[in-house]
């Protein structure tokens, strides 16, 4: 669809986040005429970038009342996508002139060479004179005293304790979704209980009682990954991570250095699964946890039973906008965002609200770069919605072919392979070039390395014809 030629129309907007999200939102918001407003929690732009040594005083992170570290980054961390390829598509993540010779100049560089590319960027498009930091957003609320479409935010400063309340036109949500952890659920074992009370006059036969145990009854330690910065701490234990991402992969190999024993359990793996990992004499993976025992042992679906001291959820995390209020038009069901029609805009409140990042199992910030042009344009006039009824016509049709494929709702945002598809009907409706066949390759070719050499694969590569195609592109940019 071609944008319209419908008069701009600029309106005041609020961007909830620093992080890669909402740096290339607030861009694409200021350069199609919009005012715009920026609120970071944090004291400098680069959201879950930022590293920090500190964790959770709660390891699994289930208490409301904790004190929230904003960032799940660990020490070891590096990207598991080429710094050609994960850029955004008009600012390259190259290793660019005068700047410090201490930057990591690595293909597949480490956490803080991505931050400080989100610092150059923020630097280069004046971001930050838009950004209010450390102010906390307490409250999202639709307006509804001040007429259709606006929306009142109450936010509040660090050091100060007056609330700050405000009515925006639109609000464009960028908190993004590596906070708020989820977890697995590990069954405890049975055990049998003090059964002479037992009533015999109402039961003429034998019987034994038994109890179900949770988790609760194990002794070891969990933690989520969220809370996990470096593997000293596990020297000389038994861990056991469960998870098949990215982070558990990194992780089990990070602690394999210093712990006696570290064993990955994945429910996707079968039942009777129990291989060592090539490369390492103290790493296994298994299939997912049949249960835990009161003595400290954990039993797997393969039939194996080890001694343990630390389980670690390496199981992802939740979206959580603890701030919005909507009464019940969005909502979070099995980590489902909606209703949302392309995983942006609400069709109840569109466009006066709308979301960048929701998607995963993608290459983010090009994605971001492109949703936040379509919000910018759709705000503005230039580009047309559909109707609130065709929008959720749409989104049903999707939730039912979901359905009937079988795939749970927590899927419903995984993208993989269909990312570009999306990418391009952004694209499409923004008036912007599809996706270069150059970042699908190499995304494509990055993946299957993994797969291959998952010790080497960020070190060694065969794709230098497309880095090459990379930067004859790059080289249009200044």
């Amino acid at each position: 669809m071609a944008p319209s030629l419908t008069p701009i129309r600029s309106h005041h907007v609020a961007v909830i986040g620093a992080g890669a999200a909402g740096l290339v939102a607030a861009r694409e918001l200021r350069r199609e005429g919009h005012s715009v407003v920026v609120f970071e929690r944090q004291k400098q732009v680069g959201g879950t970038w930022i590293y920090t040594d500190h964790t959770e005083p709660d390891p699994l992170s289930v208490d409301p009342t904790r004190s929230v570290v904003h960032s799940s980054v660990y020490g070891s961390l590096r990207t598991n996508l080429p710094r050609e390829c994960m850029g955004y598509r008009d600012f390259p993540f190259v290793v660019r002139s005068g700047v410090s010779k201490s930057r990591d100049q690595r293909r597949f560089p480490s956490h803080g060479e991505v931050l400080a590319y989100l610092q150059d960027f923020a630097k280069e498009f004046a971001i930050e004179e838009m950004v209010r930091f450390e102010t906390a957003v307490l409250k999202v609320a639709p307006a509804v005293e001040e007429g259709t479409g606006k929306w009142r935010i109450e936010s509040t400063e660090k050091e100060k304790k007056e609330l700050r309340d405000e009515i925006y036109d639109a609000v464009v949500v960028c908190n993004g979704h590596y906070i708020e952890p989820r977890l697995a659920e590990i069954p405890g074992n049975l055990i049998s209980i003090d059964s002479s009370n037992w009533n015999s006059e109402k039961c003429d036969c034998d019987f034994v009682f038994w109890k179900l145990l949770g988790i609760s009854s194990w002794p070891g330690k969990e933690m989520h990954s969220h809370n996990y910065r470096i593997p000293e701490p596990f020297k000389d234990q038994v861990v056991v991570l469960i998870g098949n991402s990215a982070s558990a992969d990194d992780i089990s190999r990070d602690i394999a250095r210093v712990a006696k024993e570290v064993h990955v359990a994945c429910r996707s793996n079968a039942a009777d699964t129990f291989i060592k990992r090539s490369g390492y004499s103290n790493l296994w993976m298994h299939s997912m946890i049949e249960c835990v025992h009161q003595d400290g042992s954990l039993l797997f679906q393969n039939g194996k039973t080890i001694s343990v001291d630390v389980i670690m959820h390496c199981t992802g995390y939740k979206y959580h906008f603890p701030f919005l209020e909507t009464n019940g038009n969005v909502t979070v069901d099995d980590n489902r965002v909606g209703p949302l029609y392309k995983d942006v805009f609400p069709p109840e409140f569109a466009p006066w609200l709308s979301f960048v990042g929701i998607p995963w199992k993608v290459v983010p910030f090009p994605m971001f770069e492109l949703q936040s042009k379509w919000i910018a344009g759709v705000l503005s006039g230039r580009i047309p919605l559909p109707s609130k009824e065709d929008m959720m016509i749409e989104i049903k049709t999707l939730y039912s072919t979901l359905e009937a494929a079988g795939i749970a709702k927590r899927y419903t945002h995984q993208m993989g392979i269909t990312q570009f598809e999306y990418n391009n009907w952004l694209a499409s409706q923004c008036g912007c070039p599809e996706t270069e066949e150059w970042r699908k390759e190499m995304y494509f070719k990055t993946g299957a390395r993994k797969r291959a050499h998952p010790e080497t694969y960020r070190d060694e590569w065969e794709d230098h014809n497309l880095v090459s195609q990379a930067y004859q592109d790059f080289s249009l940019y200044p």
